[in-house]
């Protein structure tokens, strides 16, 4: 073992097992989505989760002596990324995973990556548009044509969970350039804005929860699965994996880091198949992995000497992950 390997595996032990974790809490959400909606309207679902993620951020606001956003503008903003970033898609998938497989609604949210590069281009203009990610989306809409089965006609209830699925992915579309471009330049914690932005997001459901499905069930009246499932979306899911995703930019750096998104499905997949007894058709994996590939492409990560993930300059490091923090805050589903 010579001195340059040690600290590589050394390295590795002090990321990986909290990667791992964080890849498994957000592959899991659809899972606990899937026993929530036994019980609880979608909109319903979101409305608990949503203010238990804002009840478990605010207590780590408090240890950390952090504090939520005082400028009016900022609200403003978290408003729309609120809606987009949380509520919209949270009930989305829910809706989506009334007719569809948790595993499905988890192969669904990885097509995100897709969806936001478009929008970032055309709409808010954060990012250009080059050959390799117009290769890489094309290959992703080639996947998600696979995994929508299309050669079989299109309609029916699990046609229409699928697309619910699809625009949650797409909310999220909206959420992220948005947030980077309006949100992400402040002085706030990505801890501050996310509180903030559930926050909202538990205002804006409970406002809209009682016109859309009545006067939400008293949690008394629930069972111990499904008020379990909820904690877990809301201080799991949204909390502690807030924590571990920044504790994991801060060692591995941000490209490791948001490298989770390729193992998400994965975890979906295998929790649904082994806790539901959930099973996928051979299309439905096979186009996962091309969107996956198509993501991979489109963020850079294949080329043309391989796997290769762009370097980040030396010095920059710092300031690279001091932006994916204050970015970050838009929680898997």
């Amino acid at each position: 073992m010579t001195p340059d390997i040690t600290p590589d595996r050394a390295a590795l032990r002090s990321w990986l097992p909290g990667f791992l974790a964080l890849a498994a809490i957000w592959g899991s959400s659809f899972l606990f989505i899937k026993i929530g909606i036994g019980e609880l309207h979608p909109v319903h679902l979101t409305l608990y989760r949503v203010a238990a993620g804002a009840v478990t951020l605010l207590v780590v606001l408090a240890v950390l002596r952090d504090r939520l956003p005082a400028e009016p503008r900022v609200w403003a903003h978290l408003t729309v990324v609120a809606a987009f970033g949380v509520a919209v898609p949270f009930t989305l998938f829910g809706y989506g995973e009334q007719r569809v497989e948790s595993m499905l609604a988890g192969i669904w949210n990885a097509t995100t990556p897709l969806i936001v590069l478009p929008l970032a281009v055309l709409v808010f203009r954060t990012e250009r548009l080059t050959v390799r990610r117009a290769v890489g989306m094309a290959l992703g809409f080639a996947g998600v044509l696979v995994v929508l089965e299309v050669w079989q006609g299109v309609g029916g209830a699990h046609f229409a969970g699928q697309l619910m699925c699809l625009g949650a992915a797409a909310c999220y579309g909206v959420a992220i350039p948005y947030q980077k471009k309006f949100v992400a330049g402040s002085a706030h914690s990505g801890l501050s804005l996310s509180a903030a932005q559930l926050l909202v997001a538990t205002a804006q459901l409970a406002v809209v929860a009682p016109f859309v499905a009545g006067a939400p069930p008293a949690p008394t009246g629930l069972s111990v699965e499904v008020l379990a499932s909820v904690l877990a979306l809301g201080a799991l899911g949204t909390g502690l994996a807030f924590v571990i995703n920044l504790r994991n930019i801060r060692v591995a750096g941000a490209s490791t880091a948001a490298a989770v998104t390729y193992l998400v499905p994965v975890f979906a997949v295998l929790i649904g198949a082994l806790a539901l007894g959930e099973r996928l058709t051979w299309h439905q994996p096979v186009g996962a992995l091309v969107v996956l590939f198509g993501v991979a492409v489109s963020q850079g990560l294949i080329g043309r000497n391989g796997l290769a993930p762009a370097p980040v300059p030396a010095g920059s490091r710092e300031s690279a992950v001091q932006q994916v923090r204050r970015e970050a805050g838009q929680p898997a589903a």
